[in-house]
């Protein structure tokens, strides 16, 4: 029986694929250990996948859709450039470590063949979109750049840590703790990452 009686869709298996890179990195990626999490048969696999690899592209569609664009998607309710840009660092630092353990596998296995265009692509429209909140804030392209490149850097690095060690920033985020901390690097960084910009219109 499929999750009650419900027809599991390859979103559900991109999904639980996603998962497990996020768990063990690519080798976690196995059909039999992903259809007994999913509570369904290999059958299921082959109805909507001819093999492994096809699994692992939809589960990097998916993180691509997830995680880039609708979380860009998401920003562009607000016409603040500064707010935007706090949003954005406010929701990656929150979702550091478990939810980011998928981007940092992922980082990890960047030349896979099958990972390699999809992470390239991401990083580009990632740094393309910061890069064009700077220059609305008003910096000047090549400033822009600059700062995009060091508020992603920071970011990786950031994912990087409460993956590999998870509580070591002790900013709280997924562990569900408000005590501030978490608002107060967010404040930090915007205040390196804008210090000199022009002054609000």
């Amino acid at each position: 029986m499929e999750q009650g009686r419900r027809r599991l869709t390859a979103d559900d298996w991109a999904a639980a694929a996603l998962d497990a890179i996020g768990e063990r990195g690519l080798a976690g990626v196995a059909v039999e250990p992903l259809a007994t999490r999913l509570g369904t048969t290999k059958g299921s696999f082959y109805w909507h996948f001819t093999h492994r690899d096809a699994l692992i592209e939809a589960a990097l569609a998916l993180w691509e859709r997830r995680f880039t664009e609708a979380t860009i998607a998401d920003l562009a309710a607000e016409t603040d450039p500064r707010a935007r840009l706090r949003l954005l660092l406010t929701q990656v630092a929150d979702h550091a470590g478990r939810r980011g353990a998928a981007a940092a596998n992922l980082l990890a296995s960047a030349d896979h063949e099958l990972v390699a265009p999809v992470v390239r692509r991401v990083v580009r429209r990632r740094l393309d979109y910061m890069i064009e909140l700077f220059q609305e804030i008003g910096f000047p392209p090549e400033t822009a750049e600059r700062r995009a490149l060091l508020g992603y850097a920071a970011y990786v690095g950031h994912d990087e840590l409460e993956t590999r060690l998870p509580g070591v920033l002790a900013l709280g985020g997924d562990t569900g703790r408000d005590d501030g901390r978490l608002a107060a690097y967010v404040d930090s960084v915007l205040e390196l990452l804008l210090h000199g910009a022009p002054a609000r219109p």
